[in-house]
């Protein structure tokens, strides 16, 4: 099937030259995040707030009620989270990170343990800013980046209960899943493991909250992998899946495709309450919550547009195409491919490279200098933390560089190209050098840190 719409707005890119772009990643200290858009021909850092918003959602735009208190937006953001989330109460935010924070201030305190699946960057960070100590629960096949598995993205139940039964479930103010698993390379969870997380946390009378950027491409791959699902309309399993949680942050420059906007969703009208007046004192009113009033309209459309099976069908076939080509080019990525991006094993493209020298950002400049495709790597500059006791620095399992492809933006045609620049590296791998740190803060470091080449 071809793709299920039509494009009648474009934007012009441009490839600079080769010497253009080694002199370009110089000066952006080695470090992609650096460089600017202008001089990035194919952009796949990130899959939020890049997506392509539909003519419906520039209509609601257009339409945006402005008004600071009680805007038509947010009653129509409001009808939105209940339709497709099945949440009664909504808190609206500038971005996922700014729900996140609104919802943790209120619910975590110091020495607080929260079981995840995995946490992102910024997630891990904000507990831990607010004295909380995020613990990985993932299921071990996770780590294990050829292995074939339909969901790497579940919780192991036995890791947390054992979590549980050692820290005590009054020290667990909530449990998190992230839909899909970023951290893990997209990998979905199951909607048999969110039931059965649902049910542990009901023994111990623990919340379950989802992180549900990508909970639409979390219920396409329920709806083609997980029995019972196959008849089922994406709608009606999005809206399952959070029936089993107590509520969700949600950044929704992801699914639903708005250039700005998140939310927190809750049927918990105290935990809603005691969240307004964050709410207020730190992004906005509560009924436009850091939002413009037209962005509101973008973020309810688009909520209604991400339930849309034959979109995400197309969405998930276009990183398959990419995932494939690479695979065929005997590059090993992570699989099954992710809902939303390839993950590139970094440290088998580059095993000459210690993690010390963080092989994953090491081949995001050399994909970008190769071909001015700008990807991120997402292993020791980004994931390493420090041991709670001797401090010591303790890398991630994996190296993994991410290739996140926005939605309705590129054609198959640009993957293609994303695929050639990336075989040529892997042609030249064994020369290719490491990075050092030369400047770097110590919390969320990946994102301001200065490097040079070994």
């Amino acid at each position: 099937m071809a793709e299920p719409f039509r494009i009648k707005v474009v934007e012009p890119i441009r490839l600079i030259s080769r010497e253009e772009r080694q002199r370009k990643i110089r000066e952006a200290g080695y470090n992609v995040f650096g460089l600017v858009s202008d001089d990035v021909y194919i952009d796949l850092l990130t899959d939020s707030g890049t997506s392509a918003m539909s003519d419906n959602q520039w209509a609601g735009i257009i339409l945006g009620d402005e008004s600071y208190a009680g805007c038509r937006g947010f009653s129509h953001l409001e009808g939105a989270v209940r339709d497709v989330l099945g949440f009664n109460y909504v808190v609206p935010a500038h971005q996922g990170r700014a729900a996140e924070r609104l919802l943790f201030q209120v619910v975590v305190k110091k020495g607080d343990v929260i079981p995840f699946n995995m946490p992102f960057d910024t997630t891990d960070a904000c507990i831990r800013s607010l004295g909380g100590r995020p613990v990985n629960c993932v299921a071990d096949i996770a780590y294990e980046p050829q292995a074939i598995d339909p969901f790497k993205g579940n919780i192991d139940l036995v890791k947390l209960r054992a979590l549980i039964t050692e820290v005590g479930a009054q020290r667990i103010p909530f449990i998190m899943l992230t839909i899909t698993n970023n951290a893990g390379g997209g990998q979905p969870v199951a909607m048999s493991n969110l039931k059965a997380v649902k049910e542990v946390a009901s023994e111990y009378n623990i919340p379950v909250f989802i992180d549900a950027a990508r909970c639409a491409e979390n219920a396409y791959f329920i709806q083609q992998r997980e029995g019972g699902y196959q008849n089922k309309a994406l709608a009606e399993i999005i809206r399952e899946q959070f029936s089993y949680s107590d509520g969700c942050a949600f950044s929704c420059k992801k699914d639903p495709m708005a250039n700005i906007g998140g939310l927190i969703g809750l049927n918990d009208e105290e935990l809603y309450q005691k969240i307004l007046p964050l709410l207020i004192a730190q992004e906005g009113f509560i009924t436009y919550g850091g939002l413009a009033g037209r962005d509101l309209e973008a973020v309810a459309r688009g909520l209604y547009e991400m339930t849309d099976d034959d979109l995400m069908a197309n969405r998930i076939r276009q990183v398959e195409y990419l995932g494939e080509r690479l695979d065929k080019a005997g590059i090993q990525i992570i699989k099954p491919v992710g809902g939303h991006a390839v993950f590139v094993d970094a440290a088998a493209f580059l095993p000459h490279i210690p993690q010390d020298y963080f092989p994953a950002d090491t081949l995001a400049v050399e994909l970008y200098v190769e071909s001015g495709v700008r990807g991120v790597g997402l292993g020791a500059l980004a994931f390493s933390i420090p041991d709670e006791e001797t401090g010591e620095i303790i890398p991630p399992k994996m190296e993994l560089l991410r290739l996140a492809i926005p939605r309705r933006v590129y054609t198959d045609r640009h993957m293609d190209v994303v695929a050639e620049g990336l075989k040529r590296v892997y042609e030249r791998r064994n020369q290719v050098r490491g990075l050092r740190i030369m400047h770097a803060p110590p919390v969320l470091r990946h994102f301001l840190a200065r490097l040079e080449p070994v």
